[in-house]
């Protein structure tokens, strides 16, 4: 269970609080068919101050719910009892107003995970993970980072470089991308290589504000609608290579 009771809230979790309080609304849907489970991660979510607009033990409730509560951000399992949450988080993400995906599985296994990130899930993390991971985690996804459990960023880069290997050919021809601000090429790089918003600013000397603006901007250009086709595109134009 991740619900850990405390008598006075943590370094990490007084500063996710604040940056709610700032103005950043998170609205999320938590979509699990384990009572418990689902009441915990709900419970836990709520006392960090998001405000949890619903909760879902099939995908067929989550998708009744999902138009008149429109979350931000959806925690998705992939076990339900009347769609997968690979189908759920397809169907979610193709919503006219659709909420970002986050996915809390009990499964690590390859095939899962990519099937997931395929469908359209920002982040994967695996129910092993902490309270405070979670957190963070909503956090970051909602923002529009890709976040995954330490071990699966790796196996979710290489299948974009193996998918954007089979675009290759599908390219020639095509009208040439906008260009891009010496700035904006640097922080595509580093998002290439798997590094969080976070980690770019550290390593740019710039604020995270600043890196989220240059993907934003960078999404525009280029015309992608998330952070998955932002990857491939980079990989595709060799900027997952070594160049620090």
């Amino acid at each position: 269970m991740l619900h850990t009771p405390s008598s006075s809230p943590t370094p990490r979790t007084a500063a996710l609080r604040f940056y709610l309080m700032s103005g950043e609304s998170i609205r999320v849907l938590v979509v699990d068919d384990h009572p418990m489970w689902r009441e915990a991660v709900a419970r836990d979510l709520g006392e960090a101050g998001l405000t949890v607009v619903g909760t879902a033990g099939d995908g067929a409730k989550a998708l009744r719910i999902a138009p008149a509560t429109r979350p931000t951000l959806a925690v998705v399992d992939l076990n339900l009892p009347d769609v997968s949450g690979v189908e759920l988080t397809a169907a979610l993400t193709a919503l006219p107003d659709p909420p970002k995906v986050l996915v809390l599985s009990a499964s690590g296994e390859s095939e899962d995970v990519l099937a997931a990130v395929k469908a359209g899930a920002g982040g994967y993390l695996v129910k092993s993970a902490g309270r405070e991971e979670l957190l963070d985690a909503v956090r970051r996804v909602h923002a529009g980072e890709a976040v995954y459990t330490p071990g699966l960023a790796g196996l979710v880069l290489g299948e974009y470089r193996r998918l954007s290997n089979e675009d290759d050919s599908t390219s020639q021809g095509h009208e040439k991308a906008p260009r891009l601000t010496p700035r904006e090429t640097e922080v595509l790089r580093l998002v290439a290589k798997g590094l969080a918003y976070k980690q770019i600013a550290r390593r740019l000397t710039i604020s995270h504000r600043t890196v989220q603006n240059h993907v934003q901007n960078t999404l525009t250009k280029l015309r992608l609608h998330n952070r998955v086709e932002l990857v491939r595109y980079a990989i595709d134009q060799g900027l997952d290579g070594p160049q620090d």
